[in-house]
């Protein structure tokens, strides 16, 4: 799915966001595009500390979180955040995009380590924050292009301590776990399965809750770990 073929369901509420970072020029242009997109930016944050206060005051659907701030970084942020399994308004679980202007291996694995839902570097264009937004929201995963290829070929391995928990998943479950891994989205797991979109998310539900992972993105990180996906 691509910035240009947003569905109506992604448009059907105001997204609301917390932006985190330590410059005001770049919290202000983020704004900006999110606001012109018809998004709501709740609040704003200049280091780690006042994420999480924002965060937890406010309760937005999406954080994008700056990694490196003064005092907490976003990374540290980002584990603190995520492991009180913070909830939306709406009682759905609180996402967070990482952004930042580095894109060493090391922050990308930590941040998805951490639990953050996508990964993006700050020069992304405006159509594409917008959609990684929305996606994430909507309980997808994210990387900026580019990083997905190097993050598998550093971390990719077969570990067999987690082989076995394959086990617990059905013919079916494997083969959504397979395609998710390669990055499709529902929408897309759903054409490509011939099933219905509320199907494919029953599937990703029962992966996660049989893997006992967080989110889709952990996911992926486990069927390339476990060899069931290995890089192309």
């Amino acid at each position: 799915m691509t910035p240009e073929t947003e569905t109506e369901s992604e448009t059907r509420t105001a997204i609301r966001v917390v932006v985190a970072d330590d410059q005001a020029l770049v919290r202000s242009g983020f704004t900006m595009i999110l606001t012109a997109a018809g998004m709501e930016v709740v609040g704003e944050a200049a280091d780690g500390e006042g994420a999480l206060a924002a965060t937890r005051r406010l309760r937005p659907d999406v954080v994008l979180m700056d990694i490196r701030m003064p005092g907490m970084d976003g990374l540290e942020a980002t584990r603190r955040l995520l492991a009180t399994e913070p909830t939306t308004t709406a009682g759905q679980p609180t996402r967070v995009i990482i952004l930042t202007t580095f894109d060493l291996d090391e922050y990308v694995y930590a941040a998805l380590r951490a639990g953050a839902g996508g990964f993006l570097l700050k020069d992304v264009t405006p159509g594409h924050l917008v959609h990684a937004v929305r996606l994430v929201r909507d309980g997808d995963a994210l990387l900026a292009p580019g990083i997905t290829r190097r993050l598998i070929d550093r971390f990719a391995g077969p570990s067999r301590v987690r082989e076995a928990d394959l086990a617990a998943l059905t013919a079916r479950e494997r083969e959504v776990l397979v395609l998710l891994a390669r990055g499709l989205s529902n929408a897309e797991l759903a054409a490509e399965l011939h099933l219905g979109e509320a199907t494919v998310k029953t599937h990703v539900a029962r992966i996660l809750a049989k893997l006992g992972l967080r989110d889709r993105v952990q996911a992926v990180i486990f069927a390339y770990e476990t060899g069931l996906v290995t890089p192309a």
